[in-house]
């Protein structure tokens, strides 16, 4: 652990709300958790219930959920205070800044990108968070052979990252179909409206 950082005393505590005492250096997982263990982290994490969910069926595991809305970012927190889980933190900031400034390089082993907002129309399309530089972002940050699992209900959008991840250095590989994840909030609404789910498993390569 690095002891020149310092984090929030609810951090330490144990409490779900990460609050780094400096939002301009990389974080230090090892010190926000209190152990090593592989880090899986949320983008966008919602009202935390995919997050929630998986972090109780994965204890071993440390999870991070990364949050722009604070309704959201206090509803996750409070699902975890809950469920009494020790290995979730919660962080209010912008997705792409907590990508590009505040996770270590090669810090992740798992990267989840769940049905980010699509900005469906035309002229909203630059507002869309999977870019080129993005994707770099998150390759930069996974872990030797770490894994990006992205999913959309947009066919178009679906088609522009298939398109962005051929340029990038990562390679596709099947789901895991011995890990079960739960579901999100999002997806049970598009599971139950019958909706079609686009989704990408993809595995950095050097």
């Amino acid at each position: 652990m690095d002891e020149g950082v310092q984090y929030s005393s609810a951090a330490a505590a144990g409490k779900a709300e990460l609050i780094p005492a400096s939002y301009f250096e990389p974080i230090d997982p090892a010190a926000i958790f209190a152990r090593l263990a592989p880090l899986e982290v949320d983008l966008g994490c919602g009202n935390g219930a995919f997050l929630v969910a998986l972090a109780a069926q994965f204890p071993e595991r440390n999870f991070l959920g990364i949050e722009r809305l604070i309704g959201r970012v206090r509803s996750a927190c409070a699902k975890a205070a809950r469920a009494n889980l020790p290995n979730v933190r919660v962080l209010k900031v912008e997705l792409s800044y907590a990508v590009k400034y505040l996770l270590p390089p090669t810090s992740v082993a798992v990267l989840h990108l769940l049905f980010p907002d699509p900005w469906p129309k035309q002229r909203h399309h630059r507002r869309r968070i999977v870019t080129a530089d993005f994707l770099a972002d998150l390759h930069r940050v996974l872990a030797r052979d770490g894994r990006l699992r992205l999913a959309t209900d947009q066919a178009d959008y679906f088609e522009t990252i298939r398109q962005l991840i051929s340029t990038q250095p990562f390679a596709k590989v099947d789901d895991n179909a011995a890990e079960r994840f739960p579901l999100t909030t999002f997806e049970k609404h598009f599971v139950a409206a019958g909706a079609p789910i686009y989704r990408l498993v993809l595995r950095k390569v050097s």
